[in-house]
């Protein structure tokens, strides 16, 4: 029999968003709770909040957050008596889990074997075969030489997927639909993978054309008991990252659901699992979820991101769960005590800029504001610094709903309201995907060109949900709209500042972060004189002038959009698009007299970011086409690729593999192939 054992003090092994989460349960049972940080964390907002911190080392997680040594010395000379993993970092490290335990501190987590079991996809896979659990085809092979793995794809069928066997997070994954591609996409999967998890070897999986990703939730514990929490979709995805995730699954019948969960019990007591973990499957969703068309791909070994969804639709606080199993105790409910209520979803905010190729934003959050009528869950407050050493996620937002139309309507709503500045995020982008998510539409003809005409067809939801549709969508999602209305109302704004100044020695303006207008008198500075300030309750703007922040209310030409609005003397205005949230930045530039642009295009490629070199495709001298690779750079836990923006000759070269380089720092100086 498992002794049973109150937790009373529990060490945090991890920061952001979810070492908070972790600690409201915590302080709720009224467990002492002990943070860890690096440099980077020293004033985060989990260091903040719990009762106790210890300093585990340098900014890089490998120095820090992922020193198994220096997380156990701080659990012993805090007297924690457990030691909680959270996601990522050494969560599913079998060997840190199995130091904990020989540490004599309770591990919130299953135990090493199970780790080790369903840790490499590989041998997961194979296990689940022998227990009856239906997998993907793929190669699975020892043999990772290149030209194995390249001739098992071809025996798969293209596309196919190439997947780190200890990868996770859509960390070491690649699509490749044409073998010509596969060298290619093998190197750069196996180089990101030895990056995240310390291992090359790979598997091969033949990618299902109309996929979508189901999820279960398991919970076990140590007196043989497993259940399941139902089902997550989590099919919006961009380059395998989830983005939005649901509770439960669009579409799933009950028939389905059963199967589907009963399949993901049989693969949690097929490797004895204790505590909280996710079964994911990949379905074939070209003629609706079906029970044949679902497989087994990959078992997470710890409490997953998106877990709110089901904690919401359940009513079951699962990291209160994963305390209590720890202890010894029995799981709080059986299966037939467990339902689902309502309809939950929830958005990723990240810190990155959609409409220029999501590159990760770092900074000062000067604003950051999420409307209250969701559930927020987040790492950061205003002033937080986001830094370049982590995942560029700062926020979860989430709501429950009586229906899926209303929880999509609601988090549409909320990600538009959502106020962030001067860092970028995708708040816009998640906005417009929830309200396409909402009413679907599709381009049935696009021929203008040829004398066609342009038709828009709404389409069945469900036809058109898989993991390409983000991708599909494209500029649909990510593109920023003209900002006319809001630049002319931060140009009034200026007016008012401007007093009595000719309008021949007022400021122009131009919207930074993206691309930029200047305001010209002829387009924008004439119709401001016909606005005026009104009181209408309807069209409140919230300005700040030097500190002091006052309310008025703004008629622009008739129009009644509502804007949020930041002034400051030295830095321009901001003005938010109150349709998706997008904020744009205005400086001032010059004045009408002077007029005249900013210097561009003299061939300057630089690092959107602080990071390190991985990978230099150049040399001095070398033609270069537009579009071709040049640098490869690492920030935030992604590759990004640095391309040629026009065809010329290598001038410059100033990155080295394996450095590390600032934000703004020159990479490669490239000379125009027809400048004389």
């Amino acid at each position: 029999m498992t002794q049973i054992k109150p937790i009373t003090s529990l060490l945090i092994a991890n920061r952001g968003e979810i070492a908070c989460r972790i600690i409201r349960t915590a302080r709720a049972m009224g467990v002492r709770t002990i943070a860890v940080y690096s440099d980077a964390d020293a004033k985060a907002l989990h260091v903040r909040q719990a009762d106790e911190a210890v300093h585990i080392g340098p900014s890089p997680a490998r120095e820090s957050y992922l020193v198994g040594e220096k997380i156990i010395a701080a659990a012993k000379a805090t007297g924690a008596e457990a030691i909680h993993p959270g996601y990522g970092f050494l969560s599913e490290n079998a060997d840190f889990a199995q130091a904990v335990i020989d540490a004599g501190i309770i591990w919130v987590g299953p135990n090493p074997d199970s780790i080790r079991a369903m840790g490499l996809k590989d041998a997961a896979k194979e296990r689940m075969i022998a227990a009856g659990v239906p997998v993907t085809p793929g190669y699975l092979g020892a043999d990772q030489s290149p030209e194995r793995l390249a001739g098992e794809a071809a025996a798969v069928g293209y596309p196919v997927l190439i997947k780190a066997v200890a990868g996770g997070g859509g960390k070491g994954m690649r699509r490749v639909d044409d073998p010509a591609d596969f060298a290619d996409a093998l190197v750069s999967c196996q180089r990101e993978a030895a990056s995240s998890f310390g291992n090359t070897d790979v598997l091969i999986e033949k990618y299902i054309l109309s996929p979508r990703h189901i999820e279960v939730q398991v919970f076990g514990d140590t007196h043989g008991n497993v259940v399941h929490l139902f089902e997550r979709d989590c099919s919006l995805q961009r380059r395998h990252q989830k983005v939005i995730e649901e509770a439960p699954a669009p579409g799933m019948d009950p028939a389905t659901r059963e199967a589907i969960c009963a399949a993901a019990v049989k693969a949690a007591k097929a490797v004895d699992y204790v505590g909280a973990g996710t079964i994911e499957f990949i379905a074939d969703a070209s003629e609706g979820l079906r029970a044949d068309r679902i497989w087994f791909m990959e078992m997470n070994t710890r409490l997953q991101v998106e877990h709110p969804v089901t904690e919401e639709i359940t009513g079951v606080d699962l990291v209160e769960w994963q305390l209590r199993v720890a202890s010894g105790e029995v799981l709080p409910k059986r299966q037939e005590e467990l339902a689902i209520d309502g309809w939950a979803v929830e958005a990723r905010l990240y810190a990155e800029d959609p409409a220029n190729g999501f590159l990760p934003s770092i900074g000062r959050l000067d604003t950051f504001y999420i409307p209250s009528n969701t559930r927020i869950e987040t790492g950061v407050v205003e002033g937080s610094q986001v830094s370049p050493f982590y995942d560029p996620m700062i926020a979860k937002v989430i709501v429950h709903r009586d229906s899926r139309e209303e929880a999509l309507r609601d988090l549409a709503q909320a990600c538009a309201s959502i106020h962030v500045r001067p860092v970028r995020t995708n708040a816009e982008f998640l906005s417009r995907t929830l309200l396409w998510m909402r009413s679907p539409s599709v381009v049935t003809e696009d021929s203008l060109e040829a004398g066609g005409e342009l038709v828009i067809t709404s389409v069945d939801p469900l036809s058109v949900l898989d993991t390409g549709l983000i991708e599909r969508q494209g500029e649909k999602l990510t593109m920023r709209f003209e900002p006319d209305l809001t630049l002319q109302s931060a140009g009034a704004i200026l007016l008012l500042d401007a007093g009595e100044q000719p309008l021949s020695q007022r400021p122009f303006l131009s919207a930074t972060g993206g691309r930029t207008y200047v305001a010209e008198e002829s387009s924008v500075w004439n119709p401001l004189f016909g606005f005026r300030l009104n009181r209408t309750p309807n069209h409140t703007v919230r300005l700040a002038i030097d500190g002091n922040a006052t309310e008025i209310d703004l008629d622009i030409g008739g129009l009644r959009e509502p804007e949020i609005y930041d002034y400051d003397n030295n830095s321009g205005v901001w003005a938010q698009d109150a349709l998706f949230g997008v904020a744009h930045h205005f400086d001032y530039v010059g004045s009408a007299e002077g007029g005249g642009t900013a210097a561009a295009g003299d061939g300057a490629i630089l690092s959107p970011m602080p990071g390190r070199i991985i990978a230099v495709e150049v040399s001095a001298g070398d033609s270069v086409t537009k579009g071709q690779k040049l640098v490869t750079l690492e920030a935030m836990k992604m590759e990004h690729s640095l391309t040629a923006p026009f065809g010329g000759t290598v001038a410059e070269l100033s990155a080295v593999e394996g450095g590390q380089v600032s934000e703004g720092a020159v990479l490669v100086r490239l000379t125009a192939a027809d400048a004389a």
